[in-house]
Formats: C-alpha cells, structure tokens, sequence
C-alpha cells in the first residue's frame, strides 16, 4: 500500500521530503553516529539543531526581538492553565468562546481567578466568529483570549478582536505557519505543532518578554513558570528533542517553499477548490458562513447521517484517510494543512462529485 491522502485534524500530513530525510537520518545523524532520538539535549550536535529551528521561525514568522520562542510539552491543552499561572496579576480575563477549545482554556480559567466570557458563537454550534469590534472588557483584565482558527467547527478569525489595549492571547495550533502574521499584535501566540508543523509532543510558545516575570500565581509548578523555561532556552529539562528537530526541518521545507506568503496563496488555492464544490453541490454542504471559513480545516454534510457514514467509508476504501468529522460535530472534515498537496484535495472532490452521482435522491 502507498501513500494514502491524509486528512487528520492531527497528528496529520507531514511533508514528504521531510519524512524521507529524517529516515535518511535516522541511524546516523550527519556523522555523529547515532540517531538524533539517542543523542544527549546537552552536546553540541544538538544545541546546533535546536538553535537552528528557533532561528528559521524567527526568520519565518518575522518575529520581533522583544519575543522569546519557547519548545515546550505538555501539548496545548497545558498552556490553558500555564497562561493564568502566568499572566492573570489582577485575576482577570477575557475568553472569546468560539469552539471546544477555546471553551476548555476558558474552564481551566476559571480555576486560578475569574474568567469572563466576553463573545461566544455557541448559539449557532460555532459556525461563525463573533463580531469582536467592540467587546465590553473590564479596564483591570489581564488579557483577553482567543482560539484563532478552530479544528473542529472549521472557523477562523479573519480579523483580530479589538482588546482596547489589553495583551491578546491566541492559540494558533492548527494554522501555525499557513499564512503570514503579524507577532507584534499578540502578547502570546502559542500551538501544539502536531497538526502543521511536526509530531506531537511539542507546543511552541511565542511570549512578549515583559510577560515573563517572576511573578506568577502562587502554587505554579517550576515546570509551568514561562521564566523558567525562558532563562533556560527550552533547555531546563529534557525537552521532546526529536520533536523539535523534525520542526526544524519543516521550518526549511516552508522556507524552501517561499515562506509564509507563499503558503497562504497555496493553501487559499486548496481551499477554493473544495469550498467551490461545497457551494454547487446539490449533496453536500459546507457548516461555516462563509466569512469565517478557515483554510485549513474544512467540515461538510450531507444533512443524512448513514449517507455521512456511507461517504466515510467509501472514501477511506478509495484512499482518503480521516474524513469522519469530530464526534461533537459529526459529518465530515477535511483537515487540509500545509503539507497536503493539492492534488489531494482534487482527488478528494473527483470523488465527492462521483460519490453525489450514485447517490443522488
């Protein structure tokens, strides 16, 4: 069996070429003999790799001065409870509820002082993001939260919410790298990497510096301090080192593809190419206004859920992995991510189209 067309929300499609020069590298890591999964985080060998990946991100996403890059684990999830530790000083703070997880970083708030749900998109199962031009933030919250692009419901914000001066904090885990952004407009941009960038295990932390103090709420674990981590370049503990490395090679990937503007203009193509039969088909149809849709994760219905199941496995037997929607959802989802290429995709809709003719009512 070949490759098959992956559409996992994550862990999901890595680039090809990465896979096959990490597998070139896999015994023996440019000469030094071993693997890079055997090799002390301390030695030189590594520390070259590990400074190079943070140096290719900073280049990639133009990162200011001012921000540390923090490789830590713990996943994403993790950071939903490290961010209050860490930044609630008045225990205050704004969350804009736009899907399940930005709703779980909200709960886990609410443990380490209050948390006030400022927009939600609830009332409609999360098919559209909140008008967020104009929110009522209290003067002493400590930053207001958002989950920019969300995996299950397929939204994305377009715009930034206007936080009236206060540090905005975003979970970026399955759009990180898809298109340029602008770091400088966030206090803290953050993702799990295991959906665009690398395996899972890792979580990337991108923190303005005057929010890493010594300061944080009492009873914050060493382990869950951004200082910690920050005084030690990701090095305090043994950090998820075969993780990183193959992050590192993902970032020269998109480097070699054009950088981040390149990618967008490659994943808006992608996406079009589905959002464009969603929009005609007689069968299926796309949950996302379409304002808000996000490029990289992309749920459809068919509005029957045996033909749903039917669908699903017809189209695993064809070679289209992971297509179930999230069961919160149901339905379908194509994950489409940097490293699915676009062929992908058409296949995907080639069969979409063949599937709506033997099926037709």
């Amino acid at each position: 069996m070949g490759r098959i067309y992956n559409f996992s929300a994550g862990p999901a499609v890595l680039p090809e070429s990465v896979l096959k020069e990490a597998a070139d590298e896999m015994m023996d890591y440019r000469g030094s003999g071993m693997s890079v999964m055997e090799m002390s985080h301390r030695s030189k060998v590594y520390d070259t790799i590990i400074k190079e990946a943070e140096a290719d991100l900073r280049e990639i996403m133009n990162i200011p001065d001012n921000y540390k890059v923090l490789f830590l684990q713990g996943g994403a999830s993790q950071q939903f409870a490290m961010i209050p530790m860490n930044l609630m000083k008045n225990k205050k703070a704004g969350y804009i509820v736009t899907g399940q997880w930005a709703k779980k970083a909200y709960q886990e708030a609410k443990i380490y002082g209050e948390a006030i749900e400022l927009a939600s998109s609830a009332d409609k199962t999360f098919s559209y993001i909140p008008d967020c031009s104009d929110l009522d933030i209290p003067e002493d919250c400590d930053y207001v939260y958002i989950c920019e692009n969300n995996t299950i419901y397929g939204t994305k914000f377009k715009t930034l919410p206007n936080t009236k001066g206060h540090v905005l904090v975003a979970d970026v885990s399955s759009c990180f790298l898809s298109e340029p952004i602008d770091v400088s407009k966030y206090g803290i941009v953050y993702g799990g990497v295991q959906k665009n960038i690398g395996p899972a295990g890792v979580v990337i932390v991108i923190i303005r510096e005057d929010l890493i103090t010594e300061d944080t709420l009492p009873g914050t674990p060493t382990m869950l301090k951004y200082k910690i981590h920050a005084d030690n370049d990701s090095l305090y503990n043994t950090p998820p080192a075969y993780g990183i490395y193959i992050c590192g090679k993902v970032f020269k990937w998109i480097k070699s593809m054009g950088g981040l503007a390149a990618m967008k203009e490659h994943n808006e193509k992608k996406a079009k190419i589905l959002y464009d039969f969603l929009d005609e088909s007689k069968l299926f149809k796309g949950t996302v206004v379409k304002e808000d849709r996000s490029l990289m994760n992309v749920p459809f219905v068919t509005g029957d859920e045996e033909l749903d199941a039917k669908f699903v496995k017809e189209a695993k037997e064809a070679g289209f992995e992971n297509l179930k929607g999230h069961r919160t959802v149901g339905g379908m989802r194509a994950s489409i991510y940097n490293a699915m290429p676009i062929e992908g995709v058409e296949k995907l809709v080639e069969f979409m189209k063949k599937f709506e003719k033997e099926n037709a009512k």
